[in-house]
């Protein structure tokens, strides 16, 4: 090791004894006391900001829970609504079925409305190009008219509460 690195290290804390050798008591215990100061008022300021950062994040938690507040009622109803809409898709054309079957449809409107009114909306999935982030391939297919990676048909429909997709669609996809 240099001699001269260690020469130097020695020199500057006698520089420093000496320095605190030339000051009084008082401005010693001065000198102490401001760094002590120095040393709480940085941990006050850390401990300012960590109390911001968990405040900002119970705001942050609040926020989510009231936004998705009916998350768990509406995953529960989807299996209903799909019924609904597999009722109205298999009902007989006849005339003795018809008031049965606009009774289905008032009762589905009102019941999808009040999801919607929480903020349920339905993926759109036919001719769109799909998207795995909203929609799950289940078949391939190759058909005349559609592009490839487009949509061809819808086996189930997909949903979204406000921003955050609750259950993907399961689609047909070209090739």
């Amino acid at each position: 090791m240099d001699e001269s690195g260690d020469e130097q290290d020695a020199s500057s804390l006698n520089e420093d004894e000496a320095e605190e050798s030339d000051k009084t008591p008082e401005q010693q215990e001065i000198e102490k006391l401001k760094k002590e100061a120095a040393d709480w008022q940085n941990r006050a300021l850390r401990a300012q900001a960590d109390l911001d950062n968990v405040r900002r994040r119970a705001k942050e938690e609040k926020e989510n829970a009231a936004k998705y507040r009916a998350q768990d009622l509406i995953e529960a109803l989807l299996p209903v609504l799909d019924n609904f809409e597999r009722a109205i898709k298999a009902a007989p054309e006849n005339e003795d079925s018809d008031s049965l079957l606009q009774g289905v449809n008032m009762v589905y409107s009102q019941f999808y409305e009040a999801l919607q009114n929480e903020g349920l909306e339905i993926i759109k999935t036919e001719g769109e190009v799909f998207d795995p982030h909203q929609h799950q391939a289940v078949m391939q297919v190759e058909e005349e008219g559609f592009e490839s990676n487009q949509i061809v048909e819808e086996l189930q429909t997909g949903y979204k509460l406000k921003d955050k997709i609750i259950r993907p669609a399961m689609v047909k996809v070209n090739a």
